[in-house]
Order: C-alpha cells, then structure tokens, then sequence
C-alpha cells in the first residue's frame, strides 16, 4: 500500500542544511519549507477559503480537540469530513487535542489510559485516550493527523518530562495501532523532551522505530527564549528520517521561521499572524506596524509598500485604521489576509534562497529590516 503522505528532498541548502521539498497528500503535492494557517474551528478567522488559496496557502490545520466538542465529529463526518465541510480543496492537518487538553481543560488528571478533564464551556466530564483521538480524527478527515501526546512546560524536572516523554512514545504506538484509515490518512509522531538532549533523543528513537511518514517536534515555544529553542531544534531535528517531513509546532513569527528552516525544518504553523491582525498589528518588510496608531489617521499608503496582497494593493493605513476604530470586522479582515500573505511570500522568498544557495544572506536581510540584530528590537 502506498502511504498517504510522503515527503520528497529536491535541494539542500549548501551553507546551512536548510531543506528545499515537497510533500504529497491525498489532496496535493505542497511546497515546503512552508508555513500553514490555523483554522481552529474549521475556520481561518475572518479570511475565506477561496481567500487561502488566493493568497498561496497550501495546507491549513483544524482544531481536534474544538471540533470534537463542538460541532462534533460525527457531524463532520456526515457531512463528508473537513474538506467538503469547509470547502477546502487542499491539504488539511489536524492536531490531537493534547495541547489544548493542557491548556484550556480544568480538573486535568493524566494516567496511563488516556486524560480525564472537564468541559470547560459546560463542565462536562470527558476522556481522551490515544485511540479515541485517533478516531475522532478519522472521523474529521484530514489528510495529515497527530498523534496524543503530553506537552509538559519547558522548565519542568528531569524526571517529570522522563517519564512524560515514555507514556507519549507508548501512547504513539497505540495510537498508530487504532489508526482505521492509513490509506487516506497519515499520521505524525511527535517528539517531546523539554529542553533536555538525551530525553529528545529517546523520543525520536521511539517514534523513528514506529515508522510514522511524518515528525513533529512540539513541547517548544511555550515560554523558553528563541535562543534555548534553537538550541533544541539544533540537537533535535538531525535526529529525525531525511525522508520524511518535519514539523515545528506553534511557530510563526519571520525571525523564528527562518532560524527553523535553517536547523532544518519543512512545516510551520501558528495562530500567531491572525491573532495580531485582529488587534490591529501588521508583518511588514519594514517591521512591526500598528495600524491602529494615531500616526497612521492621515497616511494614505499601503500598510506595507513591498507589499502585493489584496489589502495593500487597495486599501491605506488611514481607512484601515478608521475600521478598526469604527470596530468593524472588514478591518480585521484586511489585516488578516496581508499577515497570512506576507508570511506565505516569506517563505516563498526563503524556498527561493535555499534554491539560490544564499539562505544566510536573505536571513541578515530580513533581520535588519526588523531590527532582530538591535537590542531590544520589538518581536510579534
């Protein structure tokens, strides 16, 4: 049987190791080192699908653990699974649900079978297990599925993310045995281990041994600096298949995805881009812009002149910035789509260095114009 995903490595960057691919699924063969929108309830917030394909998205993630609670599954799955749901014609990937079970859940209690916690919109008492999340996820259809893990905090003890890393390895493999649809479906292991090599290693060890067509490195950007997450992915990523894609989880500002690429990394994602755009703070190739600014009430330019997307081909700071003071909702739009653009153009830009051999320079570049190489420069 062939499998659902497979990843094929066209270049290698000759300075850094930075890989040029693509990776194939049921619904397409993508580009990568790519970065990929999150649409957490089956929806990148504010911005169409036609407006994702628009603006050169290739694969978009959904939320496991949202969809499951609501509008559930089994609906998903009635009405075709997440691509006719949505109307989303290419790749989609959906996480496990163990993230947001140790970020949002309340009264959590973890063992061996699986984790115990409360609804926490109802209170309601539920139980994810590897299996079960597994299955939820056939039942949404994406082409690409994670498997349960634990995320512990980045700073816990040895012993605590020792043990933690030895339940998501056991927790792969069951997951990978409940698995219904290997055919139309992949799923990634994801490798854990907090800041600490040799726990790193066990996990990737692990997972390589299972032979998962893709990895993902999770349990980083949750609170450690750019430096000591770097430093992980430095030890990390040489540890996984060079034939097959690997992931860096909840990642999304310029600087961090092109210090990922460099060390190695193929996929991205992260609510990051939306999430400021709907406050009103804009990815520029200047740096960081604030729309909502006073500065802005009578500048009749583009929010970014390098910029070719709908917004800024259309719209001026100032009336940006007066939808946003008028509170209405086509100014989160606007902002929207120009980050998410200029992120997918970003790392359009970055396949094009590595294919050039000159990923360095394009990094130094893009460092100045944000100011990444001054002390106390303003990140996202």
């Amino acid at each position: 049987m062939e499998p659902a995903i497979s990843y094929r490595l066209i270049k290698t960057e000759k300075h850094t190791g930075a890989r040029l691919g693509e990776i194939t699924t049921p619904h397409g063969t993508f580009k990568t080192p790519m970065f990929m929108p999150v649409g957490t309830n089956a929806s990148v917030k504010g911005i169409s699908p036609e407006q994702l394909d628009e603006m050169g998205s290739q694969i978009i993630l959904a939320n496991t653990y949202h969809l499951w609670l609501q509008p559930g599954s089994g609906l998903v799955k009635e009405a075709g699974g997440l691509h006719r749901f949505m109307n989303w014609k290419k790749g989609i990937l959906t996480d496990s649900g163990g993230f947001q079970v140790w970020s949002l859940a309340k009264d959590r209690q973890i063992s061996e079978e699986g984790v115990h916690f409360r609804n926490p919109v109802n209170g309601d008492k539920l139980f994810l297990s590897p299996e079960k999340a597994i299955h939820i996820e056939n039942d949404l259809g994406p082409d690409i599925m994670m498997s349960l893990d634990e995320c512990p905090p980045f700073f816990e003890s040895y012993d605590y993310i020792k043990k933690s890393v030895e339940r998501t390895s056991r927790w792969a493999e069951r997951g990978l045995e409940a698995h219904r649809n290997p055919a139309t479906q992949g799923i990634f292991g994801i490798v854990q281990g907090a800041g600490y090599e040799d726990l790193r290693r066990q996990s990737a060890t692990d997972l390589v041994s299972m032979d998962f067509p893709g990895y993902s490195i999770g349990g980083l950007s949750v609170g450690e600096s750019k430096a000591e997450m770097n430093h992980v992915l430095e030890f990390t990523t040489p540890m996984l298949p060079t034939d097959k894609p690997r992931y860096l989880m909840g990642v999304g500002s310029p600087d961090a995805l092109i210090d990922g690429v460099i060390r190695g990394i193929d996929m991205f994602d992260c609510v990051l881009p939306t999430r400021i755009a709907r406050k009103g703070t804009c990815m520029t190739s200047h740096g960081r812009l604030v729309v909502k600014n006073a500065a802005y009430e009578h500048d009749f330019n583009p929010i970014d002149d390098q910029c070719q997307c709908y917004t800024c081909r259309n719209y001026s700071r100032a009336y940006i910035r007066h939808l946003f003071k008028a509170d209405e909702a086509f100014g989160r739009t606007l902002t929207s789509y120009h980050n998410l653009y200029f992120l997918n153009h970003l790392m359009a830009e970055v396949r094009q260095a590595i294919m050039d051999d000159n990923l360095p320079d394009f990094r130094e570049r893009v460092f100045e114009s944000y100011g990444y190489n001054q002390k106390g420069a303003k990140n996202f």
